[in-house]
């Protein structure tokens, strides 16, 4: 089973997008501090300020949401996915770019981490 750490603002925010729109059942939740979320074989833990992986490092670096790392869930029937998260307020980076192995987009996370949607050829 695959394990990924993201930095979150607010764990409950991040347990209601995973869970009521992305189809991940939680585990196990430390107050605001850390969540722990599954979809079939990635087990998510979402960290919020309180948790010890949002502390600062030795030379000041402070962790943070957002970048360019991004798991990967694979489904079926992208475009009409899409359009129900878009109605459900969901932010997007890009639109549905096509590619040899099928097409895939990235949506954000309320705390603005990425999430590609991914449906194979």
């Amino acid at each position: 089973m695959a394990q990924v750490r993201y930095i979150v603002d607010d764990v409950d925010a991040a347990v209601a997008f995973y869970t009521g729109k992305l189809g991940f059942a939680l585990e196990q939740q430390f107050g605001p501090a850390m969540a722990i979320l599954r979809r079939d074989d990635l087990r998510l833990w979402v960290a919020g300020p309180l948790a010890s992986a949002s502390r600062p490092m030795p030379d000041g670096a402070q962790p943070a949401p957002g970048g360019w790392g991004r798991f990967v869930l694979s489904v079926e029937d992208l475009p009409d996915l899409v359009e129900r998260l878009r109605g459900e307020g969901v932010r997007f980076r890009n639109q549905i770019v096509e590619g040899p192995g099928g097409r895939q987009i990235l949506c954000e996370d309320a705390a603005g981490n990425r999430v590609e949607l991914f449906e194979a050829r």
